[in-house]
């Protein structure tokens, strides 16, 4: 009950940029989830300090994994087949690649191979979190905790320019709804601006950009089994004793209810209710994210991190585009 009180406030502020954004977007025309955004970022002095703190983590975490879970409600097996291996290939190589170019372009920075490879694993899976999980395997040097710290507020901000950007590459490039898709959700660095980017375009393409993004959040776990392998002599003269994540729960709830409705369990009634929570805790978690927002933060990291942030993630918007252009994604 405690815990409950201490996030309440947060909460409600961030239910209630939902409710106007959504009137907002209803009677004008416009994004919601763009409009969230933008109203969360004009009160981040919330996210400071004071009672809305918790609530604003709590609707940017919990509500937003709930949100994205019930999305499963929306896909089938086949709607998924229909896609092919393409996206699966596509993903596979944008992580690998996009890793190994981030330790290289370390080097060309004069920056330590821990940073790029953090860097790297942070842009190529899901953002801040895949840093969090990547660092808990790193040796914890005297740069370690530095390095995490602005990898997570680089690739924050990095995402967020990316949930408004990208959409217009995808005008410009006359992508189809699938392709938008596969691009918005190979390139973007964490769920929830996937999540907004793709159903700022169409219904179509946000299924399968969460499609997509979550078989990258998926790499997560052999990439850290990668990570432990690679620094595994760090860790045991540490005497460090850490333990693989396992698969997050939201995209264990993902798969299962997209097997359940592929089985035709799931009565259309029941369908809409959950399509309808579903987008009422995207656009209450994208409030809450754009009340995270700080672009004030990057002024404090230097600015070889920013770059070699910012190589990395043009190299996988490009490496995703070759895929599609060349007509691979659709294999």
């Amino acid at each position: 009950m405690d815990a409950f009180q201490h996030r309440m406030p947060g909460v409600l502020i961030c239910i209630t940029i939902a409710l106007a954004t959504t009137f907002i977007a209803d009677h004008y025309g416009g994004p919601t989830l763009l409009y969230a955004l933008l109203f969360g970022m004009t009160l981040h002095f919330l996210s400071e300090e004071g009672r809305c703190l918790a609530g604003v983590e709590f609707s940017a975490r919990t509500i937003l994994r709930l949100g994205v879970a019930l999305l499963g409600v929306r896909i089938t097996i086949e709607e998924v087949a229909e896609l092919g291996i393409g996206p699966v290939l596509t993903v596979i190589c944008g992580v690998a690649f996009t890793i190994a170019f981030g330790a290289v372009m370390a080097r060309l920075l004069r920056l330590d191979r821990d940073m790029g490879l953090l860097t790297g694993g942070s842009v190529a899976i899901c953002g801040a979190s895949a840093a969090l999980a990547l660092s808990a395997v790193m040796p914890r040097n005297a740069t370690h905790e530095r390095n995490t710290i602005m990898t997570v507020a680089g690739v924050t901000t990095l995402s967020t320019l990316a949930m408004v950007t990208y959409p217009l590459i995808v005008g410009v490039l006359g992508l189809s709804d699938t392709e938008a898709g596969i691009f918005l959700g190979g390139t973007i660095h964490d769920v929830a601006q996937v999540v907004g980017a793709g159903y700022m375009i169409s219904q179509d393409t946000g299924d399968v950009s969460t499609f997509v993004k979550l078989l990258r959040v998926a790499m997560l776990v052999p990439a850290v089994m990668v990570f432990m392998f690679l620094f595994r002599r760090e860790r045991q003269e540490e005497g460090g004793d850490q333990k693989v994540p396992m698969l997050p729960s939201f995209l264990v709830a993902f798969v299962a209810l997209v097997i359940v409705n592929s089985l035709g369990w799931i009565p259309p009634v029941v369908v809409d209710g959950f399509t309808e929570m579903s987008r009422w805790c995207l656009v209450t978690a994208i409030a809450a994210l754009g009340i995270k927002t700080s672009f004030q933060k990057l002024a404090v990291v230097g600015w070889k991190p920013v770059i070699l942030m910012v190589a990395e993630t043009l190299f996988l918007l490009l490496l995703v585009l070759v895929f599609i252009q060349t007509g691979l994604v659709s294999l």
